[in-house]
């Protein structure tokens, strides 16, 4: 005789305050959304949503992707964020924006960038 599983059904997470990472980098934006562990509730970029080339790293297409991941984002319950922008790209100002715009709370802003503080070794001078 055949025995029966009975499987538990998944409770779905409830996160009221998160992190929201935007890399704006000059050829792409990438912004993730996840609570104050680490733990990624959603994601999307301006690859991802249908843009190609030079549209990637416009400011429309950053915002168009702060709202997508936003949107799945706040299906969790999330209401309040600390935001933390890495990277050079045009979309830094308006992912922000459309964040606040979307409906959640934003408690911080860091830019996070990496800056070397003097770098690399640079190459040996060229003789000719």
């Amino acid at each position: 005789m055949a025995t029966v599983k009975k499987t538990k059904k998944k409770e779905k997470k409830s996160v009221y305050e998160g992190n929201v990472y935007i890399q704006a980098s000059f050829n792409n934006t990438i912004v993730t959304v996840t609570d104050l562990n680490g733990n990624a509730l959603s994601w999307a970029s301006s690859g991802g949503l249908g843009f190609r080339g030079a549209k990637k790293s416009t400011p429309f297409a950053a915002q168009t992707v702060a709202e997508s991941a936003v949107q799945k984002a706040v299906s969790y319950g999330l209401r309040e964020v600390h935001v933390f922008v890495k990277g050079p790209g045009m979309g830094r100002e308006n992912a922000v924006r459309a964040i606040g715009n979307a409906g959640l709370k934003v408690k911080s802003i860091s830019d996070v960038t990496p800056i070397p503080h003097n770098g690399c070794r640079p190459r040996k001078t060229r003789r000719m």
